[in-house]
């Protein structure tokens, strides 16, 4: 990550154009450390037009969904920062797998080749794919949750805790301090907090069922767990004989900036360092629309033979027969193929930069951005920027309503609205209220990013006369995907 990896992207002809599908290529050219400027490890192969619209086009769409960045139509949006799950580019590669999969109802060979892929980076025991992440989690907490169950973890995302909260238990944060605090730079702002788990664990007793921990942690940043935390997660897991599952959608990434930032990790291939951390687990859930390059799909990996029989169970009557599990063949043909791509060592630092460049760019402009850069995303710390807006008038939505008004670039509030309501109907601030801007994989450019930092410049010059929202309709779970709001007056 120092100096010597390039201080910018290169720039790209195609100002006006999103990269539809990428054809990887690497090589001695790019991994010299002589270079300085970091280019992307793939050329364009396709593109994808972007409707350029209007900030009156914009004010009005704005109005039309309530002011709620969920509701827009994707080609309503010129740079799409939404979300990095499911949105990126497949490779070549991947085109020509989706070829070759087998739709046979039972016994694809498409399944496995996919399950050797999974089992090659995390080998777990069985490996049960779904059509996405969250169905993974939806199987695992109809087993391992239930009213009185509690269930700790670094920072659980929105549908995590939505799963558990909907099967009657609770879903507890035990990130360490430094994960809440923006502007700290240590290198592992994700880990869990080993003393407070100990005590949680202490406390909680039999209610606990499982112990979980996120990479990259996703609520906090993009922020990455060391391989020491996770041992030592596991450990305390172990001592108190409760099964450790990883959420792993950014196992990726997260093995990077061990890699990078960990003392005796830099020698390491990606691929040691990621069989290393599952190694520590019980079970993992995954969506594979980040670090599998899938535009869709997921798996639940397990070790346990009566709790893997239990979710095939559940996976037949909601998802589909267990060497499917809702996917075709062919998507289960481009995840395997992707799950070899997302460990190259030359994507990975590429993939890493870029978020790099853009929170070096912004945090020369004085806006504040949670630092260090995560893997996935650009997070700006939207309560201290606009420290006008009281946290329970969700500063994130005004942030992310003025950045798609003034630039069509469309974010995600992670704060308040997001994780603020409780299940008995209370609101309360969430720790930090963050304005997400996740980098779809292999898919914007130089001038994208570009674009992005002016859209900032002329943001910064009218922050301060931006003012809250309130909450005119929503549902009893996971509001934020479909709630209204309403513009407060100056």
């Amino acid at each position: 990550m120092g100096a010597e990896r390039g201080p910018h992207w290169t720039t790209a002809a195609l100002r006006p154009f999103r990269v539809h599908v990428a054809a990887m290529m690497t090589g001695p050219e790019f991994r010299s450390p002589e270079l300085k400027t970091i280019i992307e490890p793939f050329r364009i192969k396709s593109v994808e037009p972007i409707r350029m619209t209007t900030r009156d086009e914009r004010k009005k769409l704005l109005e039309n969904v309530h002011f709620n960045m969920f509701g827009l139509h994707s080609d309503d949006v010129l740079i799409d920062l939404l979300t990095d799950s499911g949105t990126g580019a497949m490779s070549a590669a991947q085109w020509s797998a989706v070829m070759r999969g087998d739709e046979s109802y039972a016994g694809s060979p498409s399944f496995y080749r996919f399950e050797a892929a999974v089992k090659n980076l995390a080998p777990f025991k069985h490996v049960i794919p779904t059509h996405q992440g969250r169905a993974a989690e939806a199987i695992l907490f109809s087993m391992l949750g239930g009213v009185g169950r509690n269930i700790p973890n670094n920072t659980h995302f929105d549908t995590t805790r939505g799963n558990i909260e909907a099967s009657g238990a609770a879903g507890h944060d035990l990130v360490i301090a430094e994960g809440h605090d923006p502007a700290n730079l240590h290198p592992f702002k994700g880990n869990m907090d080993l003393v407070r788990l100990e005590s949680y664990l202490q406390e909680h007793g039999d209610s606990v069922p499982c112990v979980m921990i996120t990479i990259t942690n996703n609520a906090g940043g993009g922020q990455p767990v060391s391989l020491a935390n996770i041992r030592a997660t596991a450990a305390l897991a172990r001592k108190y004989g409760r099964p450790f599952i990883i959420d792993g959608c950014r196992f990726a990434e997260n093995a990077w900036f061990i890699k990078e930032r960990e003392e005796g990790q830099e020698d390491r291939s990606i691929t040691d360092i990621v069989r290393d951390c599952f190694a520590e687990a019980d079970g993992m859930t995954m969506s594979a629309k980040k670090d599998a390059f899938g535009n869709i799909g997921g798996w639940l990996a397990l070790n346990d033979d009566d709790l893997a029989a239990k979710a095939r169970n559940y996976l037949i009557r909601a998802e589909g027969f267990p060497t499917y599990g809702g996917l075709s063949g062919r998507d289960l043909e481009a995840l395997a193929q992707g799950l070899s791509e997302i460990v190259d060592e030359d994507y990975l630092r590429y993939r890493i930069r870029t978020n790099t460049y853009i929170v070096e760019r912004l945090d020369a402009l004085g806006i504040p951005v949670v630092k260090p850069a995560g893997g996935h995303a650009v997070f700006i710390d939207a309560r201290t920027w606009l420290s006008h807006i009281p946290p329970l008038q969700y500063p994130g939505q005004a942030l992310a309503v003025a950045l798609y008004e003034l630039g069509g670039i469309r974010g995600c509030e992670i704060g308040t609205v997001m994780f603020g309501m409780h299940p008995d109907g209370t609101e309360t601030p969430a720790a930090m209220d963050l304005v997400r801007l996740a980098i779809p994989r292999r898919t914007y450019t130089q001038s994208h990013a570009d674009y992005l930092i002016e859209v900032f410049e002329e943001l910064a010059e009218i922050k301060d006369t931006l003012t809250g929202y309130r909450i005119t309709h929503q549902p009893d779970l996971m509001r934020h995907f479909t709630c209204r709001f309403e513009k407060l007056e100056p």
